[in-house]
């Protein structure tokens, strides 16, 4: 389980930029990034290398900053690999509210961010059918 920082930010030009001059002066790196955006506003979810520091540095600069643990799995980057992940989640019944990819690569796999209706359902079935999910510490050190 990983901790990944949600913003909303106003959709209009420059607000991304200073969202990500913000973290990158502080020494802040971004490991995987999406953003979704409606007229008026866009949501911009991430995972920071450091989320405390991250959290701290956005708070300071003014920004409405939402925390929520996410799961960060290995995929195998080959055609099939990311049903073969994600089949076991729907086998089991449970929900995939949202994912996204980072930029982060291990061997021959992706790694894939997703929120659940069941976190600890779906940890549970990855342990089981040995697929690697990525800590805290993972994310720090890549």
């Amino acid at each position: 389980m990983i901790r990944q920082l949600a913003v909303f930010l106003e959709n209009k030009p420059g607000q991304l930029s200073a969202l990500a001059s913000c973290l990158g002066e502080a020494g802040v790196n971004i490991r995987a990034l999406s953003v979704a955006e409606t007229r008026d506003y866009g949501v911009v979810r991430f995972i920071p290398n450091d989320p405390l520091k991250a959290k701290e540095v956005l708070l300071k600069g003014g920004y409405a900053v939402i925390e929520t643990e996410v799961l960060a799995v290995n995929v195998p980057d080959k055609p099939g690999g990311l049903a073969s992940v994600i089949n076991l989640l729907a086998e089991a019944g449970i929900n995939i509210e949202y994912a996204y990819a980072s930029i982060i690569r291990l061997e021959e796999s992706a790694i894939l961010i997703l929120q659940v209706d069941n976190r600890e359902r779906a940890e549970e079935i990855f342990r089981e059918a040995g697929i690697c999910m990525l800590s805290q510490e993972d994310i720090r050190t890549m």
